[in-house]
């Protein structure tokens, strides 16, 4: 068991890597200033006599840097040390393997185990040993890119201006990565060209199309062609929903995260001098939401797959009774 766990920590380090140098560009190219756009934005008149910009998280990640060229943004700072934090772990963890393991392998070890057991009663043993690189990963990197943000100094240490109540930050070093929707989008749309890989490769593309637009239930004559074209409208309606999948992915993650961290921001600044204590009961709220989140979005994408290689998965099971 121990050799297993130590090949799927290797896997896990691999596709984090891939996760950051895949979401990176995305993440930083999609913040440059169009072209005609001034680079800085004058405050409205309202903003500049009420003493600053309002409070609260901007919905686009923040430049560091005043070149148009300089892309890298304040989300993928916290995105690469994340990554760099659990890649350093893992190696930390599994540097020597022992039989019994104590310490950081003790807990790494019961980390992937633990998913592994929950993913094989869920999809079921053939497709977890086949997907489990991918959703063993997604989950821990969510869940530790989440808990990130909720360090002191994200978000409250960077370049600003003075204002009525001290030292406001306007353009912060760190940035929750999955407060930045490039980055949830960008793990969306890994999953959906994994998805049609591992469709393509259980189903074949003919059972792909079956799978979708094929009929269901044992039918004859006029009854038969009619349920071919419902189900052929049906499954019409079935693109539209795998097309919007990575969409809903990105957006629920982004909107619960950037709501998050702007509840934060608006409970630190709610009563000036209690900037400390106002956010404490609410650190705990996120702490639940940080690993709801990555769940949710790791449940999801895990029955997706189950769904379109189901029937591989049962003719795995129903293949031993036929001998």
């Amino acid at each position: 068991m121990a050799r297993g766990v130590y090949v799927y920590m290797r896997l896990i380090t691999i596709i984090a890597t891939w996760v950051v140098l895949l979401a990176a560009p995305m993440a930083g190219l999609s913040q440059e200033p169009a072209a005609g756009l001034p680079s800085r934005i004058e405050l409205p008149a309202a903003e500049q006599k009420s003493g600053g910009p309002e409070h609260g998280l901007p919905q686009a990640a923040q430049i560091l840097g005043d070149k148009g060229q300089f892309f890298i943004t304040n989300s993928m700072i916290v995105t690469w040390v994340v990554a760099a934090g659990l890649i350093i772990f893992a190696q930390v963890a599994t540097r020597n393997i022992r039989e019994v393991p104590s310490g950081a392998q003790n807990f790494w070890e019961w980390l992937v185990e633990s998913l592994y057991e929950f993913l094989e009663g869920i999809i079921g043993p053939e497709l977890v040993k086949r997907t489990f690189w991918f959703f063993g990963t997604i989950f821990i990197f969510i869940l530790a890119t989440n808990w990130f943000g909720l360090i002191p100094g994200v978000g409250t240490i960077g370049w600003g201006v003075p204002g009525p109540h001290g030292f406001e930050v306007t353009r912060p070093l760190l940035r929750g990565g999955n407060a930045d929707l490039n980055m949830t989008f960008a793990m969306s749309m890994i999953f959906m060209v994994l998805w049609v890989i591992w469709a393509v490769q259980s189903q074949g593309v003919g059972g792909v199309l079956v799978h979708i637009f094929g009929a269901k239930g044992e039918s004859s004559g006029v009854l038969r062609v009619l349920m071919v074209l419902i189900f052929f409208l049906v499954g019409i309606l079935e693109i539209f929903s795998i097309a919007f999948r990575p969409i809903s992915l990105s957006f629920r993650l982004f909107g619960n995260i950037y709501a998050g961290e702007n509840m934060m921001e608006a409970m630190s600044n709610l009563i000036p001098g209690l900037g400390w204590l106002l956010p404490v009961p609410f650190y705990f709220m996120e702490l639940l939401v940080g690993i709801v989140q990555a769940l949710v979005f790791t449940l999801l994408t895990a029955v997706f797959t189950m769904l379109i290689c189901m029937h591989d998965e049962e003719g795995h099971a129903t293949a031993p009774a036929r001998h």
